[in-house]
């Protein structure tokens, strides 16, 4: 290890590569982010290959930037090292990188499938599956509770989708494999990675089939059946919106669970409140959503010559939102280091985005988590770590890919 100096500290750069994966992994992007958004809030980073992109950190201007889709364009990418051709391929057909009016007219299409009725089974499979997992994790003398955490938005979004509960596993493992972030880019996980996606397609497919013939309250069938400005979807835009859905929402709130339930075994004091005080479970979920802001940071393409904040951006210049600087801007959420659980002003968090993008899914999931930790506070005395935590190595996803934990029964 090179030791400290006054040398090598001054050539460190004032702007550090933020799309380091090292950087988040390690911990260290909180500290650069609360001293880049208080210094230049907009600034251009240089990343290791030459490359630059704008980063834009402070919570007034990530809003503003957001609610400006003429200007700041979702169809060049929604992060920062995508494949730019499959990017250009889904583009305009995959709602998350559409720009409006067709964001809007997927969009509309999409929420047609959430009638009540399909919103109380799902709720219902959100109870169940809680109760499950955490039942089955109970009294071990040590468990990775990533593994816990992985089934239920899978299983709801399986639900909410039309797949059978039969092929839930099945979904999971693929889904893992598919849009897991570990760190390991060798061909052989790439060929994995490929191989899972190809079995998410086929599955797919034949769903659709099957919805085609029997619509049942799901997704799949709103898509099958639905209209765009007057056209029925095409096969591949039935696809790519399935995908993105299954990736979304299960990354979220997967990893909120996870990031939820270690902040409140590093402060004991939030989860006594938290089994004392029920009524604070809904401010707790909020908390727990901006403190661990899984998606740390959003894509978008500046799509003419602009100002932010006194600094020139050009056309085509990519321009990276990182909400996890967002939500824990001093201006807006005080001593935002802290974990509190009572926290009122919580609710402007930016972890499901702002604007036209705002999470589709965003109601879905906090009832998910809202679900899952009240069935946890009633069922576990206290959680204990059993072991070194490990976080992802990702400049996307702030998560963590290793959590073992006890789960101590309560009495009943």
């Amino acid at each position: 290890m090179i030791p400290a100096t006054e040398e090598n500290q001054a050539a460190a750069p004032r702007v550090p590569d933020l799309s380091d994966p090292l950087l988040h992994q390690r911990g260290e992007a909180g500290p650069v982010l609360a001293r880049l958004r208080r210094e230049e809030p907009v600034c251009q980073v240089t990343r290791a290959d030459g490359s630059t992109f704008w980063a834009v950190l402070s919570y007034e201007l990530i809003t503003q930037v957001l609610a400006d889709a003429a200007t700041f364009s979702s169809t060049g990418g929604m992060r920062l090292d995508a494949d730019p051709v499959a990017t250009a391929a889904a583009t305009g057909k995959m709602m998350v990188i559409t720009d409006p009016p067709l964001h809007g007219m997927i969009r509309r299409v999409v929420s047609s499938a959430f009638t009540p009725r399909m919103v109380l089974r799902l709720e219902e499979t959100m109870r169940t599956i809680s109760v499950e997992v955490i039942e089955a994790a109970l009294g071990q003398d040590s468990i990775d509770f990533t593994e816990v955490a992985a089934r239920l938005p899978l299983s709801v979004i399986c639900d909410m989708l039309g797949v059978p509960r039969a092929d839930w596993d099945f979904m999971l493992s693929r889904t893992m494999t598919a849009f897991g972030v570990n760190g390991d880019d060798g061909p052989e996980q790439q060929q994995r990675v490929a191989t899972a996606h190809t079995d998410i397609f086929l599955y797919y497919d034949e769903l659709m089939r099957l919805r085609r013939k029997e619509p049942q309250e799901d997704i799949i069938s709103a898509l099958v059946h639905g209209r765009i400005d007057g056209r029925p979807l095409t096969e591949e835009e039935i696809i790519l919106n399935c995908n993105g859905l299954i990736s979304g929402g299960n990354e979220t709130t997967r990893h909120a669970t996870i990031g939820g339930l270690l902040a409140l075994i590093e402060h004991p004091e939030q989860w006594r409140r938290l089994q004392e005080e029920p009524e604070v479970l809904p401010t707790a979920v909020q908390e727990i959503l901006r403190f661990t802001t899984p998606a740390m940071h959003v894509l978008r393409t500046a799509t003419r010559d602009t100002e932010l904040a006194g600094r020139r951006i050009k056309a085509g210049d990519m321009v990276a939102l990182w909400l996890a600087s967002g939500n824990r801007d001093e201006t807006v959420f005080a001593d935002p280091d802290r974990f509190d659980i009572g926290r009122r002003e919580v609710n402007r968090n930016l972890t499901f985005a702002y604007g036209s993008h705002f999470c589709i899914g965003s109601a879905l999931a906090t009832t998910e988590l809202n679900t899952f930790f009240d069935v946890l506070r009633q069922r576990v005395a206290r959680p204990e770590l059993t072991g070194e935590v490990r976080r992802m190595r990702s400049n996307l996803i702030g998560g963590i890919e290793h959590l073992p934990v006890r789960l101590v029964p309560r009495d009943r």
